[in-house]
């Protein structure tokens, strides 16, 4: 698509007061093999993934995702332009906890757009999981369903250029079909909303408790005070 002529460097600077928000997920599915293999000891086949929320195209506003990789992994640097963003090897368990992607966004900007290598960046870390909590295998995974461990995170663009306005209000759909997550993201949404509910009740509940048990330590005190006050008064009479 061709941009309109007036988004060029000198067309009015960034949209003060403009907040654009894009959701995105990002983490990795694992496969267990079902025993070690003969030639290098893995168990598993993982991918690793940066993905839109919604269904959109993410290259309208990222240049490329960078994957940094254990160091036991030749090429520990992967690097993807277009989409998907994902990336799938091998390993084993013993490295689990050891494996941290860096995942790179790098973000058009039309402040950089003629100077290549100069994007915007956001950095977020993720623990490769292969094994459910406890390190046992699932039954699931034995029977192939695999095991998914992913996040959800907000990428947000404050004060974009017009350019940088114009990429993220027009992107276009990634698929024709339905556009799903292996995690319900809105059901756990729901859940730790109603978690939080819960727990302000709680509080309230408990907070409402210690005041009554405030009020009445204070009640107590004052009728012992005066209950004193009327024996120091009656000890001076006699």
């Amino acid at each position: 698509m061709s941009l309109p002529t007036d988004f060029g460097p000198d067309s009015g600077g960034r949209m003060k007061g403009v907040c654009i928000v894009k959701p995105i997920v990002y983490g990795n599915v694992a496969r267990y093999f079902g025993k070690k293999r003969e030639e290098d000891g893995h168990t598993h086949q993982w991918t690793v993934y940066v993905k839109p929320y919604n269904n959109e195209d993410m290259s309208a506003y990222v240049k490329k995702v960078h994957f940094k990789l254990h160091e036991s992994y030749a090429n520990q640097n992967r690097i993807v332009v277009k989409p998907p963003y994902e990336i799938s090897e091998t390993g084993w368990g013993n490295l689990k906890l050891l494996l941290k992607y860096i995942f790179m966004i790098l973000m058009k900007d039309q402040k950089y757009q003629f100077q290549p290598g100069f994007y915007n960046s956001v950095t977020m870390y993720h623990i490769l999981k292969l094994f459910h909590s406890g390190g046992t295998q699932d039954i699931g995974m034995e029977q192939g369903k695999g095991l998914v461990s992913e996040s959800y995170d907000e990428i947000v663009f404050q004060d974009p250029t017009q350019l940088m306005h114009h990429l993220l209000t027009n992107t276009k759909q990634l698929t024709l079909g339905r556009w799903e997550h292996n995690t319900n993201f809105e059901e756990r949404k729901e859940k730790t909303l109603k978690s939080i509910v819960d727990a302000k009740q709680k509080i309230r509940g408990e907070i409402a408790a210690l005041k009554n048990k405030l009020k009445l330590a204070k009640e107590t005190i004052s009728t012992f005070k005066e209950e004193i006050a009327k024996s120091q008064d009656n000890q001076f009479v006699m």
